[in-house]
């Protein structure tokens, strides 16, 4: 095998609790990347939401985003609102750019786990016209070998290319390993990049350290221009990872609710444009702004 670089080691494993979600009790949350945004950049939040809905009450409802992007992949179950249902497996990029207005809205008994990222606009781009991507799982790039199916949904990875476009370079991919499968796949090694465990537990690296179900870890980084390698072994039992690695932008952020901005007095002015109706709702996007994949 040719030279890829650097391999990547696990720098550092968080293992985030179950805390009860917003939607009521029965919905909880594990924030996999929260608060720390000077390490994980361009990544500000990472939630993993798991709602096991037992009454017919609707849950959530419309509400703004500006200055980021949300990367959002569904593991289980079904979520919407009027324009776009997304199910089990399908992927969806939210541009929020100068201001949005969408619906999250659970109407009935429902089962559903939710990986939802905010992911930062790179400053030249922080008030782009909002567009929303979708690709589904029937259509994301696939690729099947040596025990190891890795469904790729934004960015290029494992010899598989996604259509999705990204203002940020974004790799994300949904990686299942049979019991004792491993994969050697090349990284950018300037990318941030870290593993979640949805099932099982992996070994990672040269180091080979262990990493296990609903724990995440940060991976070794390189110098720009540079390869690096990711090197995942499956345990006795196979495990599912989900890969995320992006271009760090090196700004900094201010962040308020709903809102990233560059300054504290966009903050103002974004809920200012909010309370005076001025952020259009997802569902009056035009054709030029909605893209189906």
């Amino acid at each position: 095998m040719e030279n890829q670089g650097i391999v990547r080691n696990i720098m550092s494993i968080k293992t985030p609790p179950a805390q009860p979600g917003f939607l009521g009790p029965d919905h909880t949350a594990r924030a996999v990347v929260c608060h720390e945004f000077e390490h994980s950049d361009p990544f500000i939040v990472l939630m993993d939401d798991f709602l096991d809905k037992k009454d017919d009450e609707p849950v959530g409802g419309p509400h703004p985003h500006a200055g980021f992007e949300t990367v959002s992949l569904l593991l289980e179950g079904e979520i919407g609102d009027e324009t776009h249902t997304m199910k089990q497996g399908d992927f969806q990029i939210m541009t929020a750019g100068s201001g949005i207005v969408h619906t999250e809205t659970i109407e009935g008994r429902s089962r559903m786990r939710l990986l939802q990222m905010w992911l930062n606009l790179p400053r030249a781009n922080r008030w782009a016209t909002p567009r929303v991507q979708d690709l589904t799982f029937a259509n994301a790039p696939a690729a099947d070998r040596n025990g190891v199916k890795t469904v790729l949904y934004s960015g290029s990875f494992a010899g598989l290319r996604s259509p999705v476009k990204n203002y940020v370079p974004l790799i994300v991919a949904d990686i299942r390993l049979q019991p004792g499968a491993s994969l050697a796949e090349s990284l950018p090694a300037s990318y941030n990049a870290f593993l979640y465990v949805i099932a099982g537990n992996v070994a990672i690296g040269d180091e080979a350290k262990d990493l296990k179900t609903n724990q995440i870890g940060w991976l070794s980084r390189g110098a720009a221009g540079e390869s690096s390698e990711l090197i995942v072994a499956a345990g006795t039992e196979g495990a599912r990872v989900v890969l995320y690695a992006g271009e760090p932008q090196n700004d900094s952020i201010v962040s308020h609710g709903p809102f990233i901005a560059d300054h504290q007095e966009e903050i103002k002015d974004l809920y200012s444009d909010f309370r005076h109706g001025k952020m259009r709702h997802v569902s009056t996007l035009s054709d030029g702004q909605r893209f189906n994949y």
